[in-house]
């Protein structure tokens, strides 16, 4: 009996921790999953092209921000339709990075930094998996102008 109960306890340790690891193995697929979004949006913003924008971002979201004080709105058609083209002449001095990801079943927020020589923008993302792909369906941002000690140094 003694060895019965060893054995089927140990069986059950190994079962939950083949469950625990298939979960973590789970949680960072959709992680990656989400990563190809974010990316994408990154890739737009790194080369002025609309197409990366246009990975990222699913068709009828939109941007959500203060404005000289006023809350302002654009769809992601009008945002995507002002991409240059091309890479910003400061490209090299650029530096974009994802903070942070949290996942909930088919949504998640994303949290991502542009620091650029004159301003640091704050993105928040908020995202969806739709028909298996997930999709940035709002944008939200803080855009703070650096002090211009910090703007000549980046010069």
């Amino acid at each position: 009996m003694k060895k019965t109960l060893i054995l089927f306890g140990a069986l059950s340790l190994f079962g939950f921790l083949g469950l625990f690891a298939w979960h973590i193995e789970a949680q960072q697929a959709e992680m990656d999953a989400v990563k190809i979004s974010l990316n994408n949006y990154l890739k737009g913003h790194e080369t002025g092209s609309a197409e990366f924008m246009k990975k990222a971002f699913h068709t009828e979201g939109k941007l959500v921000f203060i404005r000289d004080g006023k809350f302002t709105t654009r769809t992601f058609e009008e945002y995507i339709a002002g991409m240059s083209g091309k890479a910003a002449d400061d490209e090299s001095k650029r530096k974009r990075s994802i903070e942070s990801i949290d996942i909930s079943g088919n949504a998640a927020v994303a949290k991502i930094v542009l620091d650029y020589p004159t301003v640091k923008f704050t993105d928040y993302m908020s995202l969806l998996k739709i028909d298996g792909e997930w999709k940035i369906v709002n944008k939200t941002f803080y855009a703070e102008p650096k002090p211009k000690e910090e703007t000549k140094k980046a010069e």
